[in-house]
């Protein structure tokens, strides 16, 4: 083949040494109903074995944001593709969805194939924790758009339910339970915020308080909530679900109450990890606007009727121990904390 697309920077043998490397990673998340192969100009998923009586499929499409600002200082790219599918997946969840498949695009200056294969490799992964397929996805070489060396993500994801199951919140009322489920850090929003923080702090150096350098502990990968959920949204009455991304609090837990409802959360039920401390203090952040940017340790919420919580709690512990109930539902719109 001419070699006049390589010289205005699109280099296809690399691209399809990235596809072969992929291969691997991708063919560890096939489900049967996954039909075709990589490759294909599509992706393709069977249902005819679903027994829903309504069907509803959900989808949720999402980034990884400027979190992968520090993957590239950190020359570290394993990581991303899980919080990728994380930001995809818990959005369908929330909603009541089981996930199906999912779809990835890479949007890259220079195709590394290296580089490339350790972003799916992340992807994979979060596929296999989130019991979903990785049918499909697109790696594109644009130069000029992006740095040699730097890339973006989007990520699709597409679950399963049946109509009745949706979880919509509009059976939410006074006095029900919230139940909480702790994250995994900062998961993958307010990362502008963070960057100007440690801005002029080591990513290498392992300061007070972490066992880590602190660009790994910034990388921690986003937590994917759908396997603890999947069984206790099967055998309980979850009324309402909050994903804790953008926003943070006083934005996401309006979304899952109706009208005129608010949320009393109780601080102490729960441990607020060090790394939100340590942006405080360096970043001279409000309390307030913490809880108005990040998850400060609870990455999910769910509600219950009063008289499911224990039972609830309990399901959701096999997954997540340290989940515990950390407030109620009023009908005081907004988000107060006691």
């Amino acid at each position: 083949m001419s070699n006049v697309y390589k010289s205005a920077g699109v280099d296809v043998e690399k691209g399809y040494e990235a596809v072969e490397r992929m291969k691997k990673h991708v063919q560890k998340t096939t489900r049967p109903e996954v039909l075709g192969g990589l490759g294909a100009f599509a992706g393709m998923f069977d249902l005819s074995s679903f027994s829903y009586k309504e069907p509803v499929l959900v989808s949720g499409t999402d980034g990884v944001g400027t979190k992968l600002k520090l993957a590239f200082q950190m020359n570290k790219h394993d990581t991303v593709g899980i919080d990728l599918v994380a930001m995809c997946v818990n959005d369908i969840v929330s909603q009541g969805a089981e996930p199906l498949f999912f779809l990835d695009y890479i949007a890259c200056g220079k195709n590394n194939p290296e580089m490339i294969e350790q972003i799916v490799s992340g992807v994979a992964e979060g596929c296999v924790q989130s019991e979903s397929s990785l049918i499909g996805g697109e790696t594109a070489e644009m130069p000029g758009m992006y740095k040699d060396a730097e890339y973006d993500l989007a990520g699709f994801a597409v679950g399963i339910a049946d109509k009745q199951q949706l979880i919509t919140g509009e059976n939410i009322y006074e006095g029900d339970v919230i139940i909480g489920l702790p994250s995994s850090g900062i998961h993958s929003n307010g990362y502008s915020l963070v960057r100007k923080v440690i801005a002029d702090l080591d990513l290498t150096k392992s300061y007070d308080g972490f066992s880590k350098p602190l660009g790994e502990v910034l990388l921690t990968p986003t937590k994917i909530y759908a396997r603890a959920l999947k069984e206790v949204m099967a055998t309980s009455e979850i009324k309402g679900v909050s994903h804790i991304t953008g926003g943070g609090f006083y934005e996401n837990i309006p979304r899952m109450l109706p009208d005129g409802l608010g949320a009393n959360l109780e601080k102490s039920s729960w441990k607020v990890p060090e790394i939100f401390t340590f942006l405080q203090k360096h970043g001279d952040i409000p309390t307030e606007e913490m809880y108005g940017v990040f998850n400060m340790g609870i990455g999910m919420m769910v509600v219950v009727s009063k008289e499911e919580a224990t039972k609830t709690l309990e399901k959701v512990q096999k997954h997540e121990p340290n989940a515990s109930i950390i407030g109620v539902v009023t009908e005081e719109e907004g988000v107060q904390f006691s």
